[in-house]
């Protein structure tokens, strides 16, 4: 362990692993981990489904909507139907949408500020908290940072974030929401327990209080050791709280990033309201993709058939990074990290005080990671230690190269770090 060396065996050390470091700078490598995007391999298995509407020569969907005209301002039921089985909700409780479940998180609370989310519009409050487990995903941060949402960070454990700091937090009424990714969730890959997801539906809150619940990943398994999450929305019906889920999902990784088809599910009352919302500013999304999407999958069976092709093309990559970690950094106890079961990203914690002087050797070096602090509110990690890693994208020998230059950043900064001490 390094922290048990003397500073002149560090030194000695450190010179060993400088040679190391200027070794690769010395290769002019341009490697980029700072986006957890699908890599090529990925996209090819999605390249027939631009085939599929082709031949027929119509496209009425089951609830007689002419795809290539107006209407289905709250999407498909055979695209509901699809999502209703995926997610495991009732049908009636399924919006699809366009592309993008972010911008369906975004119009929501966006509605929230401008008509209230059952109480009075939050626009007109003098404050509106959110409560955000931490580390977590910057796109949320940038929402609740756009609205002056104040950010209040919650630690996440191995079982979801920490639910007796939660339970307390929200007994401010200002405390207005909590935005997660509760199945393996960006940047940890940790799923949120059956206790973590009864807490969340029954604790006293706010009347007007929301639970966004990004469920991206909930289909991304890395094997046949699947994670298994618990309906939040049925939780929160059982509890007595049937309008606090507000639950979001898409296809953007099972098919294509910028053309996949995005639902929203939620209680009656909810879907009512963003229905109505949804008349005025639109008169429907893209019917095509999501005909094109349901006719492409043909059922739920083969969309799970699919998730296994994505598994055995960016499983490998996850073993690359994961092993290397064990190999070249757990021995000597200057990091930690998580071995998700799915998912898009592996969080890395180095010694605190060291994620930006690792960010900044790598990027010196020719290797991009996502920005320090990205996995914080405000971009700030008050501890300076997490640092969130990327696989899917690079090629296998890519990455085998990517990595083994962060193991030695992160030992030289581990080095400096504790000689300083």
């Amino acid at each position: 362990m390094y922290k048990d060396l003397s500073f002149d065996e560090l030194t000695q050390l450190e010179n060993e692993i400088k040679k190391q470091y200027e070794d690769f700078k010395s290769q002019n490598l341009k490697l980029d981990m700072s986006r957890g995007k699908p890599c090529l391999e990925q996209l090819e298995l999605s390249k027939g489904m631009l085939d599929t509407i082709n031949s027929k020569s119509s496209l009425i969907s089951k609830d007689g909507i002419d795809c290539l005209n107006y209407g289905g301002v709250d999407g498909l039921k055979e695209t509901k139907e699809f999502f209703s089985q995926l997610l495991d909700v009732p049908f009636a409780n399924v919006i699809v949408g366009g592309n993008s479940s972010l911008t369906m998180m975004f119009d929501y609370i966006s509605q929230c500020y401008l008509r209230g989310s059952g109480g009075k519009p939050w626009g007109k409050m003098d404050k509106v908290k959110f409560l955000c487990p931490v580390p977590g995903y910057d796109r949320h941060f940038a929402i609740c940072e756009y609205f002056g949402i104040e950010m209040v960070n919650v630690p996440m454990l191995s079982t979801g974030p920490d639910m007796d700091i939660v339970e307390e937090l929200v007994k401010d009424d200002a405390v207005k929401g909590m935005v997660c990714v509760p199945k393996y969730s960006n940047p940890t890959g940790v799923t949120y327990s059956d206790d973590t997801v009864k807490r969340l539906s029954a604790m006293e809150t706010a009347s007007d209080f929301r639970i966004i619940w990004d469920n991206a990943y909930c289909i991304h398994h890395l094997s046949s050791n699947h994670d298994s999450l618990l309906d939040l929305l049925g939780e929160c019906k059982n509890a007595g709280n049937p309008d606090r889920a507000i639950m979001v999902a898409s296809l953007s990784k099972v098919t294509f990033p910028g053309s996949g088809v995005a639902v929203l599910a939620a209680s009656e009352n909810n879907i009512k309201m963003i229905k109505e919302r949804l008349s005025v500013q639109t008169i429907g999304p893209d019917k095509i993709n999501q005909i094109r999407h349901t006719e492409f999958f043909d059922g739920i069976d083969n969309v799970h058939k699919h998730m296994e092709k994505h598994a055995q093309i960016i499983a490998p990559r996850f073993d690359v990074v994961l092993k290397a970690f064990n190999k070249e950094l757990r021995p000597h106890g200057i990091a930690s990290w998580e071995e998700p079961n799915g998912g898009y990203f592996i969080s890395l914690d180095v010694l605190d005080g060291c994620a930006k002087r690792v960010y900044e050797l790598c990027k010196d070096a020719g290797v991009t990671l996502t920005e320090c602090g990205a996995t914080y509110p405000y971009g700030k990690d008050p501890f300076d230690r997490n640092i969130r890693i990327a696989p899917t994208f690079p090629s296998v020998e890519e990455l085998e190269k990517a990595t083994q230059l962060l193991c030695v950043c992160v030992k030289l900064a581990s080095i400096e770090k504790l000689k300083m001490i």
